[in-house]
């Protein structure tokens, strides 16, 4: 059996080395109920009508009472009526039977008496419902009135006279046209901005930040979850997220306007052709036209900085997701930072402008933070602050876009900002969405390593590109996890479903964990240990304290990129599979490696989770159970691990809580190396080779408080690079190509 301390077993093998159902009264005969007057609402419905339809015979020559006949109810009955109500409002006949039995009533009279309370519970809501709508309607309208007053009294601030939203180079013609689309959605958003007047700047230069600045703090400290995303101990210097402070009622207004230039700019983008958009690279990508963008948007967040470079591409795929939980996914920063782990590797949220009408995201506002990734630490992270504005069009149509608020910053410098950027997500048939990407930032990217800079300039790395792959692979495996039964073809020891949800829950956190800690995010302090160049390990370490999802304990994280001439596919299928493990695991010591349980978590082959065992040789070291995720898609690959207890492992397969799992993921991302090459007319991803990185976690201590020693470092960076090697020799003598 494996011991529950699975993770000090790393030393052992390191040393070894050195809503409710409806009523079914829809068909059955309509019968009148009591009005609001006839009600007792005090007793809960306790005078019930007798034969309220007239269904009892009757002298047709007589004239009817003038007077119904009422039955009043117990006091007993009338609570057990009420208590049963709570519990089921719509009561079926044998249920009124069985009821009416023990209440001694009619199961007619019992069939009246929910009839009315429903009806009472219904009249109660819509009453409320209306005055608060009433309430609402008319703050709206007095909002209004004050947003159109201030928007007459603003002024230029150059000159000094009467200024017009827009009014900045177009010709008056164009502009015009602009100021008529600018007004339409501010009339729209006027809710949100009216609690905002100000005097609203209509030119854009670099805004110092008004009034004193709110700290945001991520929750620096042991590991620990913040907006859905693992966030490390250790906090860089030059770390902007953690410090930037929320917008000032000033730069509100200022805000507003720049989120509808940027939805106007963004729906023009996306539908734009020839010549703004120009296809390239045998008419595979979309490559954006600076000189014909400037004569488009001349507006915008201002000029190019010096030093900076423009980046822009766009994408369509369509994605096995319903339109309005995309735009859900979109909008809340925990989904979000989920949904895309792979490339956000910290997300929040720094003010809600606004939640939205109509009980949807239609009109929604929020400033917000974001650091995007690739996952090597030879890629340096992009920080961005900016404003998310969701809107709805026409025809089932949905767009969200993003647009920097550098300007508002406390320090000028910016290594990237975003231009207009998002998606636009269009309605399909059954459950299925079209959404179309445009991703256009500017950014000094001279950090970058040699060997990824041929995959940054591709677009590959942060492109549209990458989004929409992502995004497409991830709502594959969400529908998949939300399958009510066990698919046909999965294998192994999963028998409920319930136990198949708890496993991609479980592996799902193992991939954010891992995801968010191996990228050159400002949040870690990676240190270079040997090497120099390409194989160089780098290293860091943290704390892990009262995280029940993680084993207590200085935890030592070991990453290195290096470039193969090998195909990632090639990579990736040696990588995945159980039956060549034992090529490169140094940890499973030469065992037999055998897959416990299958489940497929895409259309792809290769996007799967698996559980498997490690029955190895060393018979203190007999039955380490392994989770595995390995997943693929265009831009790049993931085989993802990590030692699992296996009485835990047994509790989640019997649909356990998997949040409760200690979990330290090692694993590799795999990238191509660039755009490849067009042989043929036929462009290939990555045909040049692979760049991978491979990354361990190692409990080096149980003990928190402990120092970190020289021999930990020593033993963990041979380790990887041992790792390394037979990586190396097992995919080059493994294809036939070299």
């Amino acid at each position: 059996m494996f011991q529950p301390n699975m993770f000090e077993n790393h030393h052992h093998l390191l040393d070894h080395m050195s809503h409710h159902h409806k009523s079914s009264d829809e068909n059955e005969h309509q019968f009148d109920v009591l009005r609001d007057d006839e009600f007792d609402t005090k007793s809960g419905g306790t005078d019930i009508l007798e034969n309220p339809s007239g269904d009892d015979d009757q002298d047709p020559n007589q004239r009817p009472n003038k007077k119904k006949r009422y039955h009043r109810h117990t006091q007993n009955q009338i609570q057990e009526m009420e208590s049963f109500f709570k519990e089921c409002p719509h009561p079926d006949d044998k249920q009124r039977k069985e009821l009416g039995r023990r209440l001694g009533l009619e199961p007619l009279q019992v069939k009246f008496w929910f009839q009315n309370k429903r009806t009472q519970m219904k009249s109660q809501h819509e009453r409320c419902e209306n005055t608060q709508l009433r309430n609402e309607n008319e703050k709206l309208r007095a909002d209004n009135i004050r947003y159109k007053e201030a928007l007459n009294n603003a002024s230029c601030p150059n000159c000094g006279g009467p200024a017009a939203l827009g009014e900045m180079s177009f010709d008056e013609q164009h502009l015009r046209i602009e100021n008529a689309r600018l007004r339409e959605e501010i009339d729209k958003i006027s809710g949100i901005a009216a609690k905002y007047v100000g005097k609203p700047m209509l030119s854009y230069p670099h805004v110092p930040a008004h009034g004193p600045s709110r700290s945001l703090d991520l929750g620096v400290g042991s590991f620990g979850a913040q907006s859905g995303i693992s966030v490390p101990d250790m906090f860089g210097p030059g770390d902007l997220l953690r410090s930037v402070s929320g917008p000032s009622e000033a730069d509100k207004p200022l805000i507003i306007e720049l989120a509808v230039a940027a939805m106007e700019e963004l729906i023009r983008m996306t539908q734009a052709g020839e010549p703004l958009w120009i296809r390239s690279l045998g008419n595979s990508v979309e490559c954006l036209s600076e000189d014909e963008y400037l004569c488009n948007f001349p507006r915008g967040i201002g000029p190019k900085p010096t030093g900076l470079k423009s980046e822009a591409s766009r994408e369509s795929a369509i994605v096995i997701m319903n339109h309005i939980n995309l735009v859900e996914i979109m909008m809340d920063v925990n989904q979000w930072s989920t949904v895309f782990s792979s490339i956000v590797s910290r997300a929040m949220t720094i003010e809600v402008l606004s939640t939205g009408v109509a009980g949807n995201y239609n009109g929604a506002l929020q400033v917000m933070t974001a650091e995007f990734q690739v996952p090597s630490p030879l890629v340096p992270s992009r920080e961005n602050y900016f404003v998310r504005y969701c809107k709805q069009h026409d025809n089932g149509m949905w767009a969200v876009a993003d647009v920097s608020l550098d300007n508002l910053r406390p320090s000028s410098i910016s290594r990237c900002r975003r231009r207009p950027s998002g998606c636009l997500i269009q309605e399909l048939p059954n459950g299925y969405s079209k959404v179309t990407w445009v991703e256009h930032v500017e950014v000094d990217d001279r950090a970058v390593h040699d060997i990824y800079r041929a995959l940054v300039n591709s677009g590959l790395a942060f492109g549209a590109k990458r989004w929409v792959s992502t995004l497409g692979r991830q709502c594959e495996r969400l529908a998949s996890a939300m399958a009510s039964n066990i698919p046909a073809g999965e294998v192994g020891v999963i028998t409920t479903p319930e136990g198949r949800k708890s496993m991609l829950k479980l592996a799902e956190r193992m991939v954010l964990s891992f995801c968010t800690g191996v990228g050159a995010s400002t949040a870690h302090t990676w240190t270079t240990i040997s090497g120099s160049g390409d194989n160089d390990v780098r290293v860091m370490t943290r704390k892990s304290v009262d995280d029940p999802g993680r084993p207590p304990g200085i935890v030592l994280s070991a990453a290195t990129s290096f470039w193969i001439p090998v195909p990632p596919k090639r990579v990736f299928d040696f990588l995945r599979d159980e039956n060549s493990r034992s090529e490169w695991d140094i940890l499973s010591n030469g065992g037999l490696v055998q897959e416990m349980a299958h489940t497929a978590n895409g259309r792809d082959p290769g996007n799967c989770v698996s559980l498997l065992r490690v029955n190895s040789a060393n018979s203190s070291q007999s039955n380490m159970l392994i989770l595995q995720e390995s997943c693929e898609d265009p831009t790049g690959s993931y085989v993802i691990y990590a030692p699992v207890d296996i009485v835990a492992m047994d509790v989640v397969l019997n649909g356990g809580d998997p949040d409760y799992v200690a979990l330290l993921p090692s694993g590799f991302a795999i990238l191509p190396d660039g755009p490849g090459q067009n042989v043929g007319g036929i462009h290939e991803v990555g045909s040049g080779g692979s760049l991978l990185t491979v990354a361990f976690q190692i409990l080096v201590d149980s003990v928190p408080t402990a120092k970190l020693s020289l021999g930990s470092v020593t033993t963990v960076n041979s380790l990887i690079k041992c790792t390394v090697e037979r990586i190396k020799n097992a995919v080059v003598a493994g294809d036939p190509n070299i």
